[in-house]
């Protein structure tokens, strides 16, 4: 008799593990699971193409910069100090009348 129990137990788990199965695999194959794949596998896609145009234009923007603000930037503070220079050799030697 206790042999018989033992039985049921293995064949009621192996009939759990047949519907786990039968389950997981009518699920996997289910067509929203398919579009959820595909629309994550799109999204990573677009990503990485919004990361590597970012990264382009983060580099046009930075040698543009580069090239066109830092010397206007310098050539501003020559003059301010130019000026400065003016002004204080103006009022050290006073202005003519």
């Amino acid at each position: 008799m206790a042999s018989s129990q033992g039985k049921k137990r293995i064949s009621a788990t192996s009939n759990e593990q047949s519907l786990i199965t039968r389950v997981s695999r009518s699920v996997s194959q289910s067509p929203i699971v398919h579009q959820s794949k595909r629309a994550a596998s799109d999204a990573a896609f677009v990503l990485k193409k919004l990361i590597r145009s970012t990264g382009k234009a983060a580099w046009i923007v930075g040698t543009t910069f580069l090239i066109l603000v830092v010397p206007l930037i310098i050539e501003m503070d020559r003059e301010q100090q130019l000026n400065d220079l003016e002004l204080q050799q103006a009022s050290l030697l006073g202005t003519p009348k």
